[in-house]
């Protein structure tokens, strides 16, 4: 099956279309999303961050918290259907969950390779670093996951991002 990466402005669109099972949305604190019709409340895991890698007064920026919950959330797929997972713009908190997300499923995959295949998929992405270290140590990936997003540089510059499937299995 396979992970959907989107911006908001295609969250329902895709959830008519593509019927999901599962939902991740990564946006501000203060801006929350109703469910999509046709997917289970309980499915639906809402992180709540700042697309910011650094610490900024005033802005929350990703945790180790966030990144637990994400973990926990996608052990949790079955992956009978797909998985949609957004931010804000499409760009750079829902690639970097995407990643998490296929490396999660894929322990002895090449990081590289799940890497190089989000650039492939999406010339905008540009993984938020700070999810990609929290996961990387988290999932004790001893620094790949980070190497490897590092590799694919980032994402030319956008507004927003258009909607991509990563495959979730390698």
């Amino acid at each position: 099956m396979t992970i959907i990466v989107c911006p908001l402005s295609y969250v329902d669109t895709i959830a008519r279309t593509r019927k999901p099972s599962h939902l991740v949305t990564l946006l501000d604190p203060d801006h929350e999303i109703e469910t999509p019709e046709g997917i289970a409340p309980e499915r639906h895991l809402r992180l709540g961050c700042h697309d910011v890698s650094d610490f900024v007064e005033g802005l929350n920026p990703p945790d180790a918290s966030v990144v637990r919950q994400l973990l926990a959330f996608g052990g949790g797929w079955n992956a009978s259907a797909p998985i949609v997972v957004h931010c804000w713009a499409g760009i750079s908190r829902s690639s970097a969950a995407a990643f998490v997300l296929a490396c999660q499923r894929n322990p002895h995959a090449s990081e590289h390779e799940i890497a190089f295949e989000i650039r492939r998929k999406s010339r905008y992405a540009t993984p938020n670093p700070r999810i990609v270290e929290l996961a990387d140590m988290l999932m004790a990936r001893q620094g790949r996951m980070i190497d490897a997003a590092h590799a694919i540089g980032r994402g030319e510059l956008a507004h927003e991002g258009r909607p991509f499937d990563l495959k979730a299995d390698w």
